[in-house]
């Protein structure tokens, strides 16, 4: 009877080692992989920003093309508003923005700021149209000034003081003109 060579045996299997530099660079790779995965994370369970923070820079490139530089707005009341034509809650709301714009925008010293959130530019426009919005509106390019708030969804709208802090702001939609006017109110004494 022959004997069979066993293909598997330990004189037969050829072990083959990594370079060490392939080895290092592959661990520094998921070292770092693993960084920007916890960088995330952290970011993701900070709270949005809390009253009393001073809001951080940012431009809203309105959808006709023009700048408003939140710098250039110090020593006004500015509601920043987060909104999306596909959002129900924001069409319960888009009416009494509006009136609400209506009444402090001659007098210079509130400035409302729509920023449209995840949307397209079409159907943003047409929301626009459909409520007779007229206070500045546009795009969050690439969602830049939704992560600066930290919003976690549609409608957000938030109130910054005159002098450049968060003074309050609204997680859902406005029911009334009158409550949204009385928390611009007191911004301006």
């Amino acid at each position: 009877m022959e004997k069979i060579e066993n293909i598997a045996s330990p004189e037969n299997v050829r072990t083959r080692s990594l370079p060490a530099w392939v080895i290092i660079v592959a661990f520094g790779v998921l070292v770092g992989f693993l960084a920007l995965i916890a960088w995330g994370l952290n970011r993701a369970q900070q709270p949005p920003i809390q009253v009393g923070d001073r809001v951080p820079p940012f431009v809203l490139t309105t959808f006709d093309g023009k700048e408003v530089k939140l710098a250039d707005l110090q020593g006004k009341v500015v509601l920043v508003n987060f909104w999306a034509s596909w959002c129900k809650p924001c069409e319960q709301e888009a009416a009494e923005m509006e009136q609400v714009w209506r009444m402090y925008k001659d007098g210079g010293k509130v400035v409302f700021l729509g920023v449209d959130w995840v949307d397209t530019e079409p159907e943003a426009k047409g929301y626009l149209k459909k409520f007779d919005i007229t206070y500045a509106n546009g795009p969050d390019l690439r969602t830049s000034i939704s992560q600066l708030f930290r919003i976690k969804g549609v409608p957000e709208t938030y109130l910054i003081g005159k002098d450049g802090k968060l003074a309050d702001f609204q997680i859902g939609p406005y029911t009334t003109a009158a409550q949204l006017q009385g928390m611009i109110e007191p911004l301006l004494k």
